[in-house]
């Protein structure tokens, strides 16, 4: 029997079903062709790739170091290489992998464009997007390229052109996810909000923008008319989308449904004050009660039909009491102001980990505040950044008693002000109804608009933006100086 021609058989079998996104069979002809000839490097790759698409990136790692071992200057096979590093989160190395990949053939157009990945993710936004264009040269599908493309001209604060790009895109594949979910964080951006919305359904299939829609079998309530069904509400995403868009869901029953929330356990307490709803369960509660429909949190707007005219903007929707704050606080003198200074780190998102850099500052950043007299600070921060604090005076580290967000509410309740970088914190503070200033990075999410001091969102939020990418500096001495000014008046 010729070994080698039976192992390129079935290897060639399985490409074939890899190519109909029939994984599981292809994963088994794969496995089937290096049994028959473990040297078959083509077949040690494409397990690899496979394995990335099923979620085991430490396997594909082992997979593709393997092919690379058999083959050390195969291009393709450093590529795969530097996939499966980028899906890691292991940045450097999977750039070190791309371009080594381009020193062996620099016409290659797919390693090209993931080498402007690795550099969108350093902050390189420039070089993300000079390989993106040359990757368009070389061959790679436009569509992939100008969707790339799109999202670095969103951290360059060009939504417009974003947007263009995503309709060049769309023209040429008008099926592509990430076009369409691309396309609607810059329509928001730009305020086209019911076009965004619907836009921003294709997020269910699109990696970086959370999990899979969920198997649940009732329809999807898109705004049918309701006469006491009961909907089931869950959470998506960050526990700030959570905050922000809980909101509709008194909205839900004033249209005539019984509302089921399902929230992370730590919000669930914080959500029981929410108008209207029937009952909030936690994601970790065991089997479901019976619903008619389902819909998760960030399809709200959609079904609303939100535009920026009708964002429903009540000055607050959750309730926190601030009684057993009340004498730690009465101990302050002056303003009593939060601050928060670092957004939770997505560790396993790397554009979300390169996002959570931007918006975040360390507390020597945001430590001129506390130099403003008429003031006691007092640290919201959870996490790692919180360790920051250790041996300084200011701001008053009460992290041991935030377990909940419940905890945090009626901190902040009882505070003045909160001021916050863009994180959870600053919807929490908006949604209860309090004075909060946020400090918002260059590139801004897609909720907080253009070139706006407010937001429809939050009556009561003031944002600061960076002028520049990075600049924080400024910010501050903005803020510092306009907390002076209230201090003085208060």
């Amino acid at each position: 029997m010729n070994y080698a021609a039976a192992a390129v058989a079935e290897h060639t079998k399985g490409f074939d079903l890899h190519c109909q996104g029939r994984m599981q069979e292809a994963e088994a002809a794969y496995r089937t062709a290096i049994s028959i000839d473990p040297d078959l490097k083509e077949g040690w790759m494409n397990l690899g790739l496979v394995a990335i698409s099923q979620k085991r990136p430490e396997e594909a790692l082992v997979h593709c170091r393997e092919a690379l071992r058999l083959a050390p200057d195969n291009a393709d096979a450093l590529n795969n290489l530097g996939i499966v590093h980028y899906t890691l989160g292991h940045v450097s190395e999977a750039e070190a992998c791309f371009r080594a990949s381009l020193r062996l053939a620099p016409r290659h157009g797919n390693a090209m464009l993931n080498l402007g990945s690795t550099r969108q993710l350093a902050n390189d936004i420039d070089d993300a997007v000079t390989c993106y264009l040359e990757a368009e040269n070389l061959g790679v599908d436009p569509a992939r390229a100008k969707t790339n493309l799109a999202l670095a001209m969103m951290e360059q604060g060009r939504p417009l052109d974003a947007e263009a790009h995503c309709r060049a895109a769309l023209a040429l594949s008008p099926t592509y996810p990430e076009a369409h979910a691309n396309r609607a964080l810059a329509l928001l951006l730009l305020g086209r909000m019911e076009e965004g919305w619907s836009e921003y359904e294709s997020r269910w299939v699109v990696e970086t923008m959370g999990q899979p829609l969920p198997p649940l079998h009732t329809p999807r309530w898109v705004g049918q008319k309701l006469n006491g069904e009961t909907v089931l509400l869950f959470a998506e995403q960050g526990f700030g989308d959570v905050l922000q868009f809980c909101r509709y869901a008194p909205m839900v029953a004033a249209a005539g449904g019984r509302v089921v929330l399902v929230v992370p356990k730590p919000l669930q307490r914080l959500m029981r004050t929410l108008d209207g709803v029937s009952a909030v369960l936690s994601e970790e509660d065991g089997d479901l009660p019976p619903f008619d429909y389902h819909c998760p949190l960030m399809s709200l707007p959609f079904a609303f039909k939100t535009t920026l005219e009708t964002v429903p903007n009540a000055r607050s929707y959750l309730r926190a009491d601030p009684s057993s704050w009340a004498p730690f606080l009465a101990t302050l003198p002056g303003l009593k102001v939060g601050l928060v200074w670092a957004g939770k780190s997505r560790t396993e998102q790397p554009h979300a980990v390169a996002i959570d850099r931007r918006r975040s500052m360390r507390l020597t950043d945001i430590a001129p505040l506390t130099e403003v007299s008429g003031c006691s600070f007092v640290s919201l921060q959870l996490g790692p950044p919180a360790r920051q604090m250790a041996g300084l005076a200011a701001p008053i580290d009460v992290s041991d008693r935030l377990r909940e967000w419940n905890d945090t509410a009626e901190l902040i309740a009882g505070l003045d002000l909160v001021i916050s970088v863009d994180t959870a914190v600053a919807h929490l503070a908006g949604a209860l109804g309090r004075p909060v200033w946020m400090l918002n990075r260059f590139d801004t999410c897609w909720r907080w608009l253009q070139d706006r001091e407010d937001t429809p969102w939050y009556p009561t939020m003031r944002i600061f933006r960076q002028p520049t990418k990075g600049d924080w500096a400024s910010v501050v001495q903005r803020v510092k100086g306009a907390l002076a000014a209230w201090a003085r008046a208060g």
